[in-house]
């Protein structure tokens, strides 16, 4: 379904993506483990595209230079050059880092919003399909998204992302400063998530210990560059795993 061959990402001189090869097939849930710094933005950002709307923003206002190597194909299709509303359509959506809610408008009217390019039954038949995922939203339903907590806001935020009916999700880091019990309920449904749906998942975390349960196969990543793969349980069972993220 995805494929991503020899990127290379350059901000400046500074190499950001380091010949990096990742696969991802149909109905899997893929994880890009690595610590801070490591490049996981900045691959999420060039699969969903907002790396070329940063390369024209930079650009305009002669800030740094944005250069992009390799292919990104979606589907057997080069993507790499395609506009992130374009790759929209095309069923790839992105859920970000920290990812922008409407602090004024209450948890419905988010998910309507996000819902905007979709027709009036299927926002319904989705925003049912959300509240059944993140049972806790369903009783914040009237609630302002700047008064839910930080877990209620990321688990808010998917549930965005998933209005758009995706073929591909995208989570930069979804359990970034959750707690313990809050990152294991956003594990949870994103495993049900694929259970139910069948869509294909690329997730990028810093805390393996959660993730590595969950997916198909995952990738480590670190100052860029692709230092281990395999399926979740090989990672589980690889010592450099447990020594650099367990601390065993």
């Amino acid at each position: 379904m995805l494929e991503v061959q020899n990127l290379m990402v350059f901000f400046e001189n500074a190499l950001a993506i380091n010949d990096l090869n990742i696969e991802v097939n149909e109905g899997e849930i893929v994880g890009v483990i690595g610590s801070n710094s490591a490049g996981k933005t900045t691959l999420m950002n060039s699969l969903s595209g907002l790396i070329i709307d940063m390369r024209i923003k930079e650009k305009r206002r002669g800030g740094e230079r944005i250069t992009v190597y390799g292919k990104i194909l979606y589907n057997g299709q080069d993507i790499t050059e395609t506009q992130p509303d374009e790759r929209v359509k095309m069923g790839i959506v992105l859920c970000r880092e920290r990812h922008p809610i409407f602090p004024e408008s209450s948890v419905l009217e988010n998910l309507k919003i996000a819902g905007y390019l979709k027709k009036r039954q299927e926002i319904i038949e989705s925003i049912e399909y959300v509240f059944k995922l993140f049972p806790a939203l369903t009783q914040l339903k009237t609630r302002k998204a700047g008064f839910l907590s930080g877990g209620e806001q990321q688990m808010l935020a998917i549930g965005m992302a998933l209005i758009v009916r995706p073929k591909l999700l995208l989570l930069d880091e979804p359990l970034l400063g959750l707690s313990p019990m809050m990152q294991q309920v956003v594990v949870d449904a994103i495993a049900q998530l694929k259970e139910s749906t069948g869509i294909t998942v690329v997730i990028s975390e810093q805390f393996a210990r959660p993730v590595l349960p969950m997916i198909d196969k995952g990738y480590v990543v670190e100052n860029g560059m692709l230092t281990l793969s395999g399926t979740g349980q090989e990672l589980m069972d690889n010592p450099e795993i447990k020594s650099a993220y367990f601390g065993i």
